[in-house]
């Protein structure tokens, strides 16, 4: 894949930070809303992934699983998860998408506090809805 291009598309002006990108601006809560996109080569399924990055996720501090389903995004079989946890003493919600494709495991991951949910879980959707696991490969065309 190419540096610096990703399967998703951030949302315009956030700004990129360490491990993912950042909404602009002061947040009452003291953390910026923030995505994420993480990938590499998987040997397993979907459900794999999923059980895998779940296990790894319920060590969070103060975990609390809200929803978890399969469906398609983008045309690809997903796995959708939303959860509670804190990060630095604030409640925050993250959602998650979770891929596999082509052998390549795929994770979208958008927090913000708990308090500003409502205001961004339609932009972590839409950028969702942007996979495209070809983005940045090499054309398979000679």
């Amino acid at each position: 894949m190419s540096r610096g291009r990703r399967p998703v598309t951030m949302p315009p002006r956030w700004v990129r930070v360490r491990r993912g990108y950042a909404a602009p601006g002061v947040h009452g809560s003291g953390l910026a809303p923030r995505l994420e996109h993480r990938s590499g080569p998987f040997a397993g399924s979907l459900d794999d992934w999923h059980l895998q990055v779940a296990g790894t996720d319920a060590a969070l501090p103060d975990y609390d699983l809200e929803d978890d389903d399969s469906f398609d995004v983008a045309g690809h079989e997903t796995v959708y998860r939303r959860f509670g946890h804190t990060v630095s003493g604030v409640p925050v919600l993250s959602d998650q998408w979770l891929w596999v494709v082509d052998g390549i495991a795929h994770l979208l991951l958008g927090t913000v506090a708990t308090e500003d949910y409502e205001d961004y879980c339609d932009v972590f959707e839409s950028v969702a809805e942007t996979f495209d696991p070809d983005t940045g490969r090499p054309s398979r065309s000679a």
